[in-house]
């Protein structure tokens, strides 16, 4: 969502390069279309002014180191201060168990779903979470709290006959403690705006169970009016933390960067998409790393620690050095980046990167060459020199694909092949003609450089 930002920004600092020294004048125009940027991703005005000052104030007058440009230690300073926007410091969640944590927010900001995915994370670090329906105004918000606790198998708790909410908290905290659950998560109630009523069942609730974290769930693609529900929810309850959701679509960032600002309460988790698994712990250097196209390397290797199967890695190693590389290696290497998630989000994540745009197609490019190879028999992925004609055709109408696309894939599978073999050869100079040439005809396998 801050590919925008990102561009704005890259552009106002791109004319500080080759100074000799950082002044006011050489400064004036760069931070005026940093605070353009800022202000068109939707941050509030208050904390984008506040933000130019303090940039203004560690820029102005320092000498510029020797191996260092001008744009390069603005870079590192506007970094800085974004991760005390942001904030900086610890985002985790208290260490105590059990420990009790309520979610809170607005009906469609995506709780019941945070919910599970916040259990599903805790899961995987060994926690035993347990979730408690208390939305008891609308019975689908049960039913899918119970089928996203059944399919990630976490504890689960509801009354579908009371519409006393802190009395089912009461009894849920009974059945996580007999099902020796450490950590239960209350799904609570929202309404389309905040009212009176919401905010004192909820208060009911809390004064109950006495949580030690209060979570608000807020929509991302809401801008501003995520900080309003922000500070109306914090001056009633005391958030202890935030979850921005939707933060993998096209609205322009300012929740994330005035929210923490205007509110003073830490962003602690972020949803970038549907699935269980897009759910990440919330680190302010990593994103403003990725908002100012430096990539998140680190993200980047856990996400692919987290997905990626190590003795599979390792036995693919050996083949690409022995130049042993077949269909059905293909076909489990694109699965295993299928996990990391789509190839644009990846791509982010590498420095550099972050401006560059994959067609948008591309991630159905990778599941038609998927569809292609399933299309296949064993025999035909592992000896893919026996794809005659009519097996081809066969392919084609397997996958739903024309025969071209089919024949695409081959021609490019066996440039892929000859890269390998020059490679294990030590051919350097006809493998960079190769890849050159490779690049030029614009790839098409479904992965980047294929």
């Amino acid at each position: 969502m801050f590919e925008s930002l990102t561009d704005k920004l890259t552009n106002a600092l791109r004319n500080l390069r080759g100074v000799g020294k950082l002044s006011e004048e050489n400064m004036a125009d760069a931070l005026k279309e940093v605070r353009a940027a800022l202000l068109a991703a939707d941050v509030h005005f208050k904390v984008a002014r506040e933000f130019i000052e303090r940039v203004q104030q560690a820029v102005v007058g320092q000498e510029v180191l020797k191996s260092v440009t001008p744009g390069q230690m603005v870079i590192k300073i506007i970094h800085d201060e974004l991760v005390k926007l942001l904030g900086e410091g610890t985002t985790e969640l208290s260490a105590k168990r059990p420990l009790k944590i309520l979610m809170v927010g607005l009906h469609g900001s995506g709780k019941t779903t945070s919910t599970a995915k916040l259990g599903k994370l805790l899961k995987k670090k060994g926690a035993r979470p347990f979730v408690v329906a208390c939305d008891v105004y609308r019975p689908a918000a049960i039913d899918q709290l119970e089928i996203l606790a059944k399919q990630e198998e976490l504890g689960f708790y509801c009354d579908r006959t009371s519409k006393d909410v802190p009395a089912i908290g009461a009894k849920a905290l009974d059945a996580a403690t007999a099902a020796n659950a450490d950590i239960i998560l209350f799904d609570t109630a929202g309404r389309l705006q905040i009212d009176t009523d919401l905010i004192e069942e909820v208060k009911k609730l809390s004064a109950k169970v006495q949580p030690d974290e209060i979570i608000l769930v807020a929509d991302g693609a809401l801008g501003q009016e995520a900080v309003n529900v922000a500070r109306a929810f914090h001056d009633a309850l005391s958030l202890t933390g935030l979850i921005l959701t939707k933060m993998d679509g096209d609205a322009r960032g300012g929740a994330a960067l005035s929210i923490k600002s205007v509110t003073g309460v830490p962003i602690k988790f972020v949803g970038t998409g549907e699935k269980t698994g897009d759910f990440e712990v919330f680190h302010p250097d990593r994103l403003a790393s990725r908002i100012l196209g430096m990539g998140d390397v680190v993200s980047l290797v856990e996400k692919a620690q987290e997905t990626i199967d190590q003795k599979e890695a390792e036995r693919m190693a050996e083949k690409l050095r022995k130049a042993d590389f077949n269909l059905e290696d293909f076909l489990a290497q694109m699965q295993q980046v299928k996990k990391m998630g789509s190839m644009q989000s990846i791509l982010g994540m590498m420095p550099g990167m972050s401006g560059v745009e994959l067609p948008g197609d591309a991630d159905k490019q990778m599941k038609r060459t998927e569809a292609i190879i399933l299309s296949m028999t064993v025999q035909e992925r592992r000896k893919p020199a026996i794809l005659n004609g009519n097996r081809r055709i066969r392919i084609a109408q397997g996958a739903g694909v024309k025969v071209v696309e089919v024949n695409q894939l081959m021609k490019q599978f066996e440039q892929m092949q000859k890269l390998m073999k020059m490679m294990k050869g030590g051919n350097q100079k006809k493998l960079m003609r190769q890849m050159e040439a490779m690049r030029g005809k614009g790839g098409g396998m479904g992965m980047p450089g294929f």
